[in-house]
């Protein structure tokens, strides 16, 4: 067996499940600062091939986006692939160490808060979406 179609397959479905729950992917640089000057709240889910990703950062963000309050925009970079966009996405999250899987919530192109890898790999699935449905809350209109 091929390793690295192997690993693509693992790849291909990490893609799929975030994609399916309604984020789009930024692939390049242009793609992030596009989506970052959007007017509004924008949710960045930074995706990655981990187990905490697939077991707990991706369940997350599919569910947590079912409540009363979400982001006006939902996109995701993918760590380790498309890895010009996710450098790129990582250098709006001043003061953050790049953190994978982490979320990012942006207002109007700016930083406004971070879910990193150390709290959303200590948690459960649904911890995650009360972290994020709390910032939601605090930052973004009703759906």
């Amino acid at each position: 067996m091929d390793f690295n179609l192997y690993m693509q397959d693992f790849v291909d479905q990490a893609r799929s499940e975030i994609t399916e729950s309604g984020y789009e992917e930024l692939k390049t640089p242009e793609d992030v600062d596009k989506a970052f000057s959007r007017d509004g709240t924008t949710l960045v889910a930074v995706n990655s091939i981990c187990g905490c990703a697939g077991g707990v950062a991706r369940p997350a963000a599919a569910n947590a986006i079912h409540y009363d309050y979400r982001p006006d925009h939902l996109v995701t970079v993918f760590a380790g692939q498309d890895r010009d966009a996710t450098e790129h996405a990582r250098g709006y999250f001043e003061g953050y160490p790049p953190s994978s899987p982490s979320f990012a919530l942006m207002k109007d192109g700016k930083l406004v808060t971070m879910i990193e890898r150390h709290e959303i790999e200590s948690s459960t699935p649904m911890e995650v979406v009360q972290q994020l449905q709390s910032v939601f809350d605090q930052h973004c209109e009703e759906y």
